[in-house]
């Protein structure tokens, strides 16, 4: 995948970095560390600039991010009890664990949505959410914006202040994101347990 990736910045440049970004948002194994990084690396053997990576990045960054929010419209709270209606009782959730959930992502939905774009995988998913709380689309796009900015600078700069050297920092990446998806898998897991159990005590 690295390949292709490298492979379509290299022939469409600005182009090519704006589509991988916006198709990494909307399918999350698509690494942006690379895309990122690999640009950064460009801006110093092209005539690509850093500023204008930055840029493209964050447009393909919010449009990608926009489309996920709109799959969360369709799947709103709404459809979502018609499904815990007939469904729910195999997971054990009930509408009320669903309007939790909605109430809390409406007093945090900002922040969470803010610092979720520096969140290897997550960073692309919690639009779903997002869209799904019917969160103000102004405040989405303006977080979403700025949580991206900040990710996209600074996987440019450390790209094109590595040069050739960018394989390196797409390493350290692997690590940052290896440890992400550990913490995640262990709190998933004990969501999981305390789950079961509080179902359990209520039995």
């Amino acid at each position: 995948m690295e390949a292709w990736i490298t492979n379509m910045m290299d022939e469409f440049g600005y182009v090519g970095i704006f589509l991988l970004i916006a198709l990494e948002n909307i399918f999350p194994p698509i690494p942006s560390e690379v895309i990122l990084t690999f640009g950064g690396f460009m801006t110093t053997s092209s005539d690509l600039s850093v500023l204008g990576v930055i840029i493209v990045s964050t447009l393909g960054s919010v449009f990608g991010a926009i489309a996920l929010y709109g799959i969360g419209r369709l799947l709103d709270v709404e459809r979502l009890e018609i499904i815990i209606e007939k469904w729910g009782h195999i997971l054990r959730l009930t509408k009320k664990d669903l309007h939790k959930g909605n109430d809390w992502f409406n007093k945090y939905g900002v922040w969470t949505v803010f610092f979720c774009r520096l969140i290897p995988l997550i960073r692309s998913l919690i639009s779903i959410p997002a869209g799904m709380s019917h969160m103000n689309i102004g405040l989405f796009l303006l977080f979403t914006t700025i949580g991206t900015l900040i990710w996209n600078t600074i996987l440019v700069n450390v790209g094109a202040a590595v040069g050739a050297s960018w394989e390196t920092i797409v390493g350290y990446m692997d690590v940052y994101s290896n440890i992400v998806y550990a913490i995640l898998a262990v709190l998933i897991i004990l969501f999981v347990i305390l789950f079961i159990k509080k179902r359990l005590a209520k039995q």
